[in-house]
């Protein structure tokens, strides 16, 4: 098997951490820079696309000019927020043993280091005579972390061919995920109707109707919890942000709820905020005085990969011959790979470097080299099993 350069892998690592791209509050157009040029450095063919000023998304190819159906590599370029309790500059990227630490390691441009360090490799190999059948694309989009404008500017102009699967590189351990849910948010607005608060009844109070829709939401996902999936559990609501009131002697007019709801594959979010909308009039919160909007603000669907999909099996067993122990199941997280699945057709998994859980989005985020350098190993065996 050709080769991975640990050195190489750290090195683009490190280059793609230190230069931020923060999402909400800046541009991923210079980390996407850094990834463009290693792409060409390295013979990809590579195309970017503006999704909007300074948010370009990226495709690089290797073996273009195969026939046959090939494999995606999915990535984004944007991370949180570091937030306080960085021990260090979050964007001057350290090391501790063998961790390499700074904003974006785990979450996830170390695992797109080790898809270019990859497909560097599987590129040598053809340069030096071996066959592959079908190209080799990563794919790197902007805004994963907010609203998805990035997928959203692929899925309207795809990547051409057809694709045997697609592993996308978030952090999971080196696990493989064949399935995940998706995520949707809503935007909750109650209208009451104001009024002296010596006198409440002569008002409609939109922060009460709100409470009661909050109860409304608790009863639902305890239904939901009563009747789990064995792959990826049940649909979950949180209610993250309430806004609302003019003042604490005035009967509240308004009030707005930001809810997130986990959806299970097949879920739509259009059918679940009509749904709610439903439950909110049977339950008689719209009443004389207090009106209320159910309005999908963001939409991310869920996938599940079936177990015997080629796919599935074949990451499994390149992370193992990679020298690593991993497991097949399902993810509480979201990601890009359900518009992949869904929308796109392509059968996906979850597979890369990094914690999503005991990593990513914390203070002195991090990810272990030689776990780069597996799952670059283990990219290689995928794509020459597969093509």
């Amino acid at each position: 098997m050709a080769s991975i350069s640990s050195s190489d892998v750290e090195a683009l690592a490190v280059a793609l951490v230190a230069a931020p791209s923060i999402n909400p509050g800046g541009t991923e157009e210079a980390a996407v820079s850094v990834l463009a040029d290693a792409c060409r450095a390295a013979g990809f063919d590579v195309t970017l696309s503006e999704v909007e000023p300074g948010r370009p998304n990226l495709v690089a190819t290797i073996n273009g000019d195969a026939t046959g159906p090939g494999l995606m590599i999915l990535g984004h370029s944007d991370v949180v927020p570091p937030g306080p309790g960085w021990s260090a500059d979050p964007f001057v990227p350290r090391r501790d043993g063998d961790l390499i630490i700074g904003r974006g390691t785990s979450d996830m441009k170390g695992g797109i280091a080790s898809a270019v360090a990859a497909m560097s490799a599987i590129k040598r190999a053809i340069d030096d005579g071996a066959t592959v059948s079908g190209p080799i694309r990563l794919v790197v989009t902007v805004d994963e972390e907010e609203h998805g404008i990035g997928i959203a500017h692929l899925l309207k102009n795809p990547p051409p061919g057809t694709y045997r699967g697609c592993i996308v590189a978030e952090p999971t351990r080196l696990d493989v995920v064949r399935g995940c849910r998706g995520a949707s948010y809503f935007q909750i607005v109650v209208t009451g109707r104001a009024a002296h608060s010596g006198r409440p009844s002569d008002g409609a109070s939109a922060i009460e109707a709100a409470a009661k829709i909050i109860g409304v939401i608790g009863d639902d996902q305890r239904e939901m919890a009563a009747n789990p999936d064995p792959l990826l559990g049940y649909g979950t609501w949180n209610v993250g942000t309430i806004q609302g009131g003019q003042g604490i002697s005035v009967v509240a007019p308004d009030c707005t709820l930001g809810v997130d709801r986990r959806l299970m594959p097949g879920e739509n979010v259009d059918d679940i905020g009509r749904a709610l909308a439903a439950r909110i009039r049977e339950a008689g919160i719209e009443s004389d005085g207090i009106a209320v909007t159910v309005t999908p603000t963001m939409y991310l669907p869920g996938f599940a990969t079936p177990e015997d999909e080629p796919i599935v099996v074949e990451t499994a067993r390149a992370v193992v011959e990679s020298g690593a122990t991993t497991s097949v199941g399902g993810w509480s997280a979201a990601c890009d790979g359900g518009w992949t699945s869904t929308a796109l057709g392509i059968p996906t998994v979850v597979m890369g470097p990094g914690d999503i859980n005991g990593q990513a989005h914390q203070p002195d985020e991090s990810v272990s080299l030689s776990e780069l350098v597996t799952a670059a190993q283990a990219y290689v065996r995928v794509a020459l099993s597969l093509l």
